[in-house]
């Protein structure tokens, strides 16, 4: 697979070329550029999927909460609507899709919203109340808007020095893009990360080493969606998951349980069939201390009505995590200063 994928590099240069007129044309001011005229912190990164963008988004926004009218703006991946939506009691994965749902369900003083075209997102959250802070999830691409702090997150197993452009790999835009960032974090960082190797990577990586964090993934417990379900005996566990990169996830259960991987694509819009068929796979595990998890973010799509008495017939749980980063408080003195500063 992988030497199929550099037989396309020459189409990842010719898309590398394209995204590069496409910034010049930002950069040298002949597209337009909304500049947000509030505090605003994008976070997004240089590949497609599976950097690990939510767990950080919600990391910004906890800090940020107590003393912040916060707000949230993303595009709604994967929903079956169009246009500007604020979210609601009555928002649902399919109408708003499962990151905003859980940004939602996570931040009950926020406000959360979806728009294709960030501009049109942010002047509606304008109109909602003042002196806020903005959140952009997934919006570094996005250059038709200009956020004050822009924070890049790239994963430490397939870091962007060593990707390369679509389709021969997975970055959206050459890796001078880093240099519109303020801060970068990498990802999914392995909890004993020598400093000999930390060093490597802020070599690598030419940005100021003083706004590079290395965070890691921190597992939380297991849920229950519904409190018929009992853990304390399992032994084995289906993990089943529509994310970009399940197999951090995968290696953590694994410490505790003996786990099988049923994997569907990212942001995949569960169907009744399904779960059939993720029961079918469950029953045919000979033990009895037997559980399926998923992860937070599929739950977001799965805690539909119309899968709640199919679902409910079995263990289902899901796993909450949070991400930890090194020199937390350099962190957040750089995010609270920027915030506070006039």
């Amino acid at each position: 697979m992988k030497n199929f994928r550099l037989l396309l590099l020459p189409f990842g240069f010719l898309y590398g070329v394209i995204t590069a007129i496409r910034n010049l044309l930002f950069n040298l001011k002949i597209k337009e550029v909304y500049q947000i005229p509030v505090k605003s912190i994008c976070v997004g990164n240089l590949s497609v999927g599976g950097t690990g963008k939510t767990p950080h988004v919600a990391y910004i926004a906890e800090l940020l909460s107590p003393d912040n009218q916060l707000q949230i703006l993303s595009r709604g991946y994967g929903r079956k609507t169009k246009g500007y939506f604020l979210l609601d009691e009555n928002s649902t994965a399919e109408n708003v899709g499962d990151e905003p749902l859980f940004y939602y369900n996570q931040f009950k003083n926020a406000d959360v919203a979806v728009s294709e075209s960030r501009k049109i997102g942010i002047q509606n959250l304008l109109k909602l109340k003042e002196n806020q802070v903005i959140i952009l999830d997934d919006a570094f691409q996005h250059r038709a808007v200009k956020a004050g702090l822009n924070i890049l997150i790239t994963d430490f197993n397939q870091p962007y020095f060593n990707d390369w452009m679509m389709p021969a790999g997975n970055l959206r835009e050459w890796i001078s893009g880093r240099k519109r960032a303020d801060i970068v974090i990498v990802s999914k960082c392995h909890s004993n990360l020598s400093t000999e190797t930390k060093a490597i990577y802020k070599q690598k990586l030419k940005f100021n080493p003083e706004s590079i964090y290395f965070s890691e993934i921190k597992y939380g417990e297991l849920k229950s969606f519904n409190s018929n379900s009992a853990l304390s005996e399992a032994k084995k566990v289906l993990l089943v998951t529509g994310i970009a990169n399940p197999f951090p996830l995968l290696n953590h259960l694994e410490e505790n349980f003996e786990v099988e991987l049923m994997q569907f694509p990212d942001h995949h819009a569960f169907s009744i069939d399904d779960i059939h068929k993720i029961h079918k796979k469950f029953d045919t595990f000979a033990s009895e201390n037997k559980v399926i998890v998923t992860t937070e973010k599929d739950y977001m799509r799965l805690q539909s009505d119309k899968f709640k008495s199919v679902i409910d017939q079995k263990p289902w749980f899901y796993q909450k995590i949070t991400v930890k980063l090194d020199r937390e408080l350099d962190f957040k003195t750089e995010i609270t200063s920027y915030v506070r500063a006039i």
